[in-house]
């Protein structure tokens, strides 16, 4: 199988004469998790998972970001599961960074290779498991679907990034653009997680500053990124989480620069609790 470009946890464990990164934060407004420190140490197993553990890089925190949790799971061959998703009202997203594996959605099989993604609403029957002879290693993006009366829950799906285009920004030149999974203007769904592409040198020119929370998994290249007030350099394998209405701006680097992209879309803000 040809490499995969997109970053996955080190794992390991670093020697003992290494320093520390340096780059770890958590503050009022964002979390940077390095890749340098996404380890064995760190990993969780998952009930009804075997032959797997997860890196759990993001979980709703009260007074910080609440919306969704995400992992990075690695499956070793054989491994998988049966029973998946413990929560009947959860959907998910899986995006697959390295290995392969097959997804059973409502009975039929699908096959995973490095870029597929797939949409999983709540109560939605499907099963994982790693039938070659390699590890997988796929994102799972979790959220709470919040159902709105008269309107249907969206069905499953499966596509690869590699089957859509990149739709750039206007005028940036075909520099800064962003490949999506699901349109836009479709209210059925609550969350997105696409996939941001700046080339060299390309710039978000501006410090965004809106309701909807963020998690920012760079899969490849490296770039210098505006989280609230601080200036921050990441890389491939760094992960991003940003509460609502957090500036963030950003400078790619030298190469391509690109991100899984999860915010939470087209629901009315709650007023109560």
């Amino acid at each position: 199988m040809a490499p995969t470009p997109y970053a996955t946890p080190a794992a390991g464990l670093p020697p003992q004469a290494a320093l520390h990164t340096q780059r770890a934060v958590f503050t009022e407004a964002y979390a940077l998790i390095p890749r340098g420190v996404m380890r064995d140490i760190v990993t969780s197993a998952l009930p009804h998972w075997s032959g797997t553990r997860a890196w759990i890089i993001a979980r709703p925190l009260s007074g910080f970001a609440e919306t969704f949790s995400q992992y990075v799971m690695e499956v070793l061959p054989g491994g998988g599961s049966t029973q998946p998703e413990p929560d009947p009202a959860a959907e998910g997203v899986l995006f697959v960074v390295s290995g392969q594996a097959t997804l059973t959605i409502e009975g039929k099989n699908h096959a995973l290779k490095p870029g597929a993604y797939a949409y999983l609403p709540p109560g939605c029957r499907w099963k994982l498991i790693n039938k070659s002879k390699a590890p997988v290693r796929f994102h799972w993006v979790r959220k709470a679907y919040d159902v709105v009366e008269g309107i249907a829950v969206p069905n499953a799906f499966v596509a690869n990034e590699q089957d859509e285009p990149i739709r750039w920004m206007p005028d940036t030149k075909n520099r800064w653009g962003t490949t999506r999974f699901v349109d836009p203007a479709d209210v059925s769904h609550d969350m997105h997680v696409n996939i941001v592409t700046l080339e060299p040198g390309a710039v978000i020119p501006f410090e965004e500053t809106h309701v909807m929370e963020h998690g920012l998994y760079v899969l490849e290249g490296k770039a210098v990124y505006r989280l609230n007030r601080d200036w921050v350099e990441v890389e491939a394998g760094d992960f991003m989480w940003l509460r609502a209405f957090c500036p963030q701006a950003c400078y790619a680097g030298p190469d391509r620069f690109r991100y899984l992209l999860y915010k939470d879309v087209n629901r009315h803000a709650k007023l109560r609790y």
